[in-house]
């Protein structure tokens, strides 16, 4: 039985600027780990690997959030959710400000999660309250803001991080999470539950995806170190299987399921699926090697480079990766999805292959992380494209649901790869591994781009299919 209800009031400029605001303030948040990781692992004594494990958490438990978010969205109204998940957003930020070890830091960055399931709630809430043409406008200026907020924090992470400390890189962004939400709160208007005698949520499936990715990272990034001990990692393999299969299990049974696998069978999906895991592979080595080689000392093969040069370098990724989007939504309408996503998988195994080959000059680090960002954006846009176009509208929530946990799978498992792959190659009593180990991540993740071509060439011309 559908439910009538009266039509959300409008919003003003200082309704959509509050989300604005609090779009620049967690992307700025999200953003500052990247480019200063080697900071944190000289400082927190971490291994590549458990670096690694860092970098991803908080995309991990976006991708759990995300669809939760939208569900509890439906049924109490999306500014509701949006305030309680910054909430949490702001308790992350503060454990992470406060905390003395990686495990503290581990659990801020978990909390912090939650700000991935607030943003597409923030979209929701433009729509709710504005007209069709406007919404597209706030919209796009939200999305906007988000990634200026991310570059933002890139640049100034470092300098914060190294002229205070690496609890300040955390509380200063947190604190503009904070006054942004009492902004919203404040400003935006409620609007009213869109499904409130809705099915439930599946806890049991969000339960089950946990523990499969918590496990799976476990094995990625310990496995190198538990060569020593096969029966925990047998333990730790097991334990994984059971989850996995839990999981497939409760959600092709669930009536609303939290991803809907049976989606997978129809071939623009289960494409588009296999297609972003490949990509966000090769996406995720560039991502945390490109990082790590820029710090290596100077009087070996590095540059010795601070987290404020860092975060410096990497801007030019930032930017190609912003332009990537509309570049590749002209692209796909003129041209197709194949024809975009062919490019920039060989756009993105140029790059790679690039900084295997050469590494020996900051240009080509920041050359080479500019062109996979490049490629990746035109990717993953041209994917969302072609999912959205390929099913139902009512289904069009579930399948980029779907789309968006292969996403973090792929990128969680390239980084921890390479991750272990540096871990495994760095000597006994010595914290740099081998120039070679970073050789052969940009290796292995070429290799993993190229194969994609493999299902790039049973795509169809169009978007549709």
């Amino acid at each position: 039985m559908t439910t009538t209800h009266a039509p959300a009031r409008p919003i003003g400029k200082a309704a959509v600027g509050a989300l604005g605001a609090l779009a620049v303030a967690t992307g700025a948040l999200e953003s500052v780990v990247t480019p200063t990781l080697p900071l944190l692992q000289r400082e927190l004594d971490m291994s590549p690997a458990e670096g690694a494990l860092l970098s991803i958490v908080l995309l991990v438990t976006g991708a759990l959030i995300t669809p939760i978010a939208g569900r509890l969205g439906d049924r109490y109204g999306g500014k509701r959710v949006v305030v309680r998940l910054m909430a949490v957003v702001c308790a992350g930020g503060l454990v992470s400000a406060l905390a003395p070890n990686l495990p503290v830091l581990l659990l801020g960055q978990v909390l912090q999660g939650a700000m991935v399931g607030a943003l597409p709630l923030s979209f929701i809430l433009v729509r709710a309250h504005l007209p069709a043409g406007e919404s597209e406008v706030a919209i796009g200026v939200v999305s906007g803001l988000f990634v200026g907020g991310a570059m933002a924090g890139t640049l100034a992470a470092g300098p914060v991080a190294e002229g205070l400390s690496r609890h300040w890189m955390f509380a200063l962004p947190t604190f503009a999470v904070i006054g942004a939400t009492v902004l919203v709160h404040r400003l935006m208007p409620h609007d009213p539950p869109r499904r409130p005698d809705g099915t439930g949520i599946d806890w049991l499936g969000l339960v089950l995806l946990s523990g499969t990715l918590v496990t799976l990272m476990l094995v990625l990034g310990l496995g190198a170190d538990m060569v020593t001990q096969p029966l925990v990692l047998l333990g730790l393999v097991v334990l994984l299987a059971a989850f996995g299969t839990g999981w497939v299990a409760v959600e092709r049974r669930a009536a609303s399921p939290m991803v809907d696998l049976r989606m997978l069978t129809r071939p623009a999906l289960g494409k588009s699926c296999v297609l972003t895991f490949l990509i966000c592979v090769g996406t995720s080595a560039a991502t945390y090697l490109v990082p790590q080689l820029f710090a290596v000392p100077a009087d070996t093969y590095g540059f010795g480079a601070s987290a404020t040069a860092i975060g410096f370098f990497l801007l030019p990724g930032a930017l190609a990766a912003s332009l990537a989007g509309p570049i590749s939504g002209i692209g796909v309408r003129r041209l197709g999805s194949r024809a975009v996503v062919t490019a920039g998988v060989l756009l993105m195994a140029v790059g790679l292959l690039g900084l295997a080959a050469a590494h020996t000059e900051i240009w080509h680090l920041v050359v080479g992380k500019a062109l996979v960002a490049l490629a990746n954006g035109l990717c993953v846009t041209a994917m969302v494209t072609r999912t959205a176009t390929s099913v139902d509208l009512g289904d069009t929530g579930i399948a980029t649901g779907l789309v968006l946990v292969t996403r973090v799978i792929g990128f969680a498992v390239g980084v921890q790869v390479t991750g272990a792959i540096l871990t495994a190659g760095t000597p006994s009593g010595s914290k740099i591994p081998a120039e070679s180990a970073f050789v052969a991540g940009f290796v292995l993740a070429a290799a993993v781009t190229v194969l994609s071509l493999l299902v790039v060439r049973t795509m169809s011309k169009g978007v549709k299919e």
